[in-house]
This record gives structure tokens, C-alpha cells and sequence, in this order.
């Protein structure tokens, strides 16, 4: 039978849910997207795949599945609109567009951008909860500065994948690493200021953005030193990067497929 593919964006707020990926017993966003497409193609066959997970808790601003169905879509933008009238309220479609066989969501070339939202220094309104992470202690972030540039670049990664096993590929290119001030996400009960983590590059291992962020914490309360990071990121380290910063902070911010 021949098949049709399409690609969704989607938006998800990731706090109530267990990661993308189906689990028994837990609500996750890929159970969710499955079961909301089950009632809008009544039944008909399809398959959905992500072009990657995410962890409990992480959100996205732009995250993309494939969809693959044996009958084509007569009306993508009406399709669309039911999508997004039957998900949940913390789910959004964005777009959809169709593709060819050739196309594999996750195989295909693509580079994605993290953002690590971050407060430090007191105690926040809970109703951040969702989307920053609030570090109590104060932090020197002009250091923390210094060390996210220090990411840049290609470098051995081991010391920042989590359970990293001795025949991973850990020399990865990180194509833009900054610390700055947050202007894009904004409410009337954020702290005066806010930071966020930019981090862009054509694939991340395992908890690699939080244990960058974990690194740059411990750097803003003077656990670490820039030479540290420095030295963590050369293939003779031998250096374990422990501390995984809360997964709730995290956004998925854009994919883009070359």
C-alpha cells in the first residue's frame, strides 16, 4: 500500500508529563499525540516519530514528529485546526507539511537550539516553576558567562553525557554555547532579572545541555574555575560531571532540518 508523510511541529509545555517517549502507567506527550490522532482519523491506521526525546518535565518551542498514514490528508490546514482542537491545552500543533519517503525525521540532518531558563538569588513566585529554574545561592554570572564560550567549538563531550560508556562518540561540535539575559520569556511574577542558556549544535547526548548548565552553576558559585571546564573538555579528562541541572528549566527552542 503506498504511504504518505507528513511533518508537525508542535509547542509543549513539559512539566506534567514523563518525557516524550511511551512508558507504562506514566502520561507522556507521545501517549497523548497518539491517542488525540486515534480520534481525529477515527480509527484509520497511522504511526508517529519523533525526531528525538525529550525528559520529563523539558518543554518545547519547536519540536517536530513525522506522521505516516496509508491515506492521504485532503486539507492539511483543516486537519491542522482539529488536531489542535482535540490535544490538550498544554499541547499546540504549529505546522504541517507533507514530505517523500526519502525523509527520515530522525536520521536526517538537522541542528537544534536549547535554551536553559534560569533565576538565582531568592526565592520565586511558584508560578515559574514550569519553565525556570530558580537557584537560591547567588551566582557570579559574568563568570558563567565566560565559561558557556568556553563550549564553543568542537571538543570530547564524555564528562557531559550521562552514563557515558567507553565506545561513545564524545568529540561534538557546539556550534554557538552563551549565557545572556533573558528578554524572551516575560511575566509580572518573573525576578527583575532572568538568564538563559543558549546552546546550538547538530545533536546532544544524553542530559548534555543539563550537565553543561549543572558545570556552569557550580562555575557561578565558585566550585569550579574556568580552567576546570577547560579541562573537562580535552580527551585525556577523566573528570565526571555529576551535577544535572532540573529538567524543568530546559526548552527545546528549534529544530531545524537541512
Amino acid at each position: 500500500m503506498k504511504k504518505y508523510f507528513y511533518v508537525i511541529n508542535i509547542q509543549y509545555l513539559g512539566y506534567r508529563f514523563h518525557g516524550w517517549q511511551k512508558q507504562p502507567k506514566v502520561k507522556t506527550l507521545h501517549l497523548m499525540v497518539d491517542r488525540t490522532l486515534n480520534f481525529i482519523l477515527e480509527g484509520k491506521t497511522f504511526k508517529s516519530l519523533s525526531s528525538g526525546r525529550t525528559d520529563a518535565m523539558v518543554s518545547a518551542e519547536c519540536a517536530a514528529f513525522e506522521l505516516f498514514l496509508f491515506e492521504p490528508l485532503e486539507n492539511l490546514e483543516a486537519f491542522l485546526e482539529l488536531f489542535n482542537y482535540n490535544l490538550p491545552q498544554d499541547i499546540r500543533a504549529t505546522a504541517i507539511r507533507e514530505v517523500d519517503a526519502s525523509f527520515n525525521i530522525i536520521n536526517h540532518s538537522k541542528t537544534k537550539e536549547y535554551l536553559y531558563l534560569f533565576a538565582h538569588g531568592q526565592k520565586c513566585h511558584p508560578f515559574c516553576a514550569p519553565i525556570m529554574t530558580t537557584i537560591l545561592d547567588t551566582l557570579d554570572i559574568e563568570v558563567m558567562k565566560q565559561g558557556a564560550k568556553l563550549f564553543e567549538g568542537e571538543h570530547y563531550l564524555k564528562s557531559y553525557c550521562y552514563k557515558a560508556t567507553d565506545n561513545g562518540i564524545y568529540t561534538r561540535e557546539i556550534q554557538l554555547c552563551e549565557l545572556v539575559e533573558n528578554t524572551i520569556y516575560t511575566a509580572n511574577y518573573f525576578p527583575k532579572n532572568t538568564y538563559l542558556l543558549r546552546v546550538r549544535g547538530k545533536g546532544f547526548m544524553r542530559n548534555q545541555i543539563r550537565l553543561m548548565m549543572g558545570a556552569l552553576i557550580d562555575l557561578g558559585k565558585g566550585k569550579l574555575t574556568l580552567d576546570d571546564i577547560k579541562a573537562s573538555l580535552l580527551p585525556t579528562s577523566l573528570v565526571r560531571m555529576n551535577y544535572i541541572a532540573p529538567a524543568s528549566g530546559l526548552i527545546l527552542n528549534n529544530i531545524e532540518f537541512e
